[in-house]
């Protein structure tokens, strides 16, 4: 696999990602614990996953600049900036809820939860949006 593939590759996994997350959700409104933990350990390692081919691609390539102009530039930086930032604070959120939910701390798990969710959620589509924006929209 070539370095240049891995944004497509990160892309993919962000969807996998979001896709897992809303099954899981799924799973727990119809009750099948098993079924959920199964499917947040499943998008917990698509993550990890992504993390790792993230970070190694911006180390070889460095920062890719976006080409938009006007609004769309506007938009782009909008969603960049609260992906970045909510990127950053679903790592421990997600590692605490993921803590609590294996100890079956379910009290607990399901307070932090209802935070985490949706904001990793967000971090994954977005992930796929600025993908989109950054190398295949033609902004020209």
């Amino acid at each position: 696999m070539s370095i240049s593939s891995l944004p497509a590759l990160n892309a993919s996994l962000n969807a996998t990602c979001a896709v897992l997350l809303v099954t899981a959700y799924l799973f727990i409104r119809r009750k099948k614990v098993i079924a959920h933990r199964n499917t947040m350990l499943a998008a917990t390692t698509v993550a990890a996953l992504f993390l790792v081919s993230y970070l190694y691609y911006h180390y070889q390539v460095g920062s890719v600049p976006f080409q938009g102009h006007g609004p769309l530039r506007t938009f782009y930086f909008t969603i960049l900036i609260s992906h970045t930032i909510l990127a950053v604070a679903i790592v421990p959120l997600a590692a605490i809820t993921l803590y609590r939910g294996l100890s079956k701390q379910v009290a607990r798990h399901r307070k932090i939860a209802r935070f985490t969710l949706p904001i990793w959620l967000y971090v994954s589509v977005t992930g796929v949006m600025i993908y989109w924006m950054l190398y295949r929209m033609d902004v020209s």
